[in-house]
């Protein structure tokens, strides 16, 4: 007989009062039909915990993570893996793991120095509606 095998959660912690990430967030719920992803802010005392965990810096901003199966992922390694999981035709941009890190996080770094600057930055965190707040860790 096996074991029932419980699916660990994936989780994404994002930049609670940046709002390139907020948007980047309701983007994801709207493309994840089966609601396999959870969310916290980076500075939540969960998204701090789960930081901890990981082994990653507390206070970088500069960032989100993308937690999977126990696995930590950063920048823009954690962004393609989040397309990868979305409906549509997102999982086409996985592809570009293949290009070097180093170069696909000069990219990624560029857009999140300049994120408040671009896109503005919010005094509080994204509150989810009613339906949505299991989803969320912070609550």
């Amino acid at each position: 007989m096996r074991a029932n095998k419980r699916k660990q959660p994936m989780i994404m912690l994002v930049d609670g009062h940046c709002h390139l990430c907020n948007g980047i967030t309701k983007f994801v719920i709207k493309r994840d039909k089966a609601a396999k992803f959870q969310f916290a802010s980076l500075q939540s005392q969960i998204g701090q915990q789960l930081l901890a965990e990981g082994g990653l810096p507390l206070h970088d901003l500069d960032t989100f993570v993308f937690i999977c199966s126990g696995r930590y992922y950063t920048k823009s390694g954690a962004a393609l893996r989040v397309f990868r999981q979305l409906n549509g035709l997102w999982p086409l941009l996985y592809p570009f793991i293949i290009v070097p890190a180093p170069f696909r996080n000069a990219v990624y770094d560029f857009i999140a120095s300049n994120r408040y600057r671009w896109f503005g930055r919010s005094d509080s965190c994204l509150l989810p509606n009613a339906s949505l707040r299991e989803r969320f860790l912070d609550e």
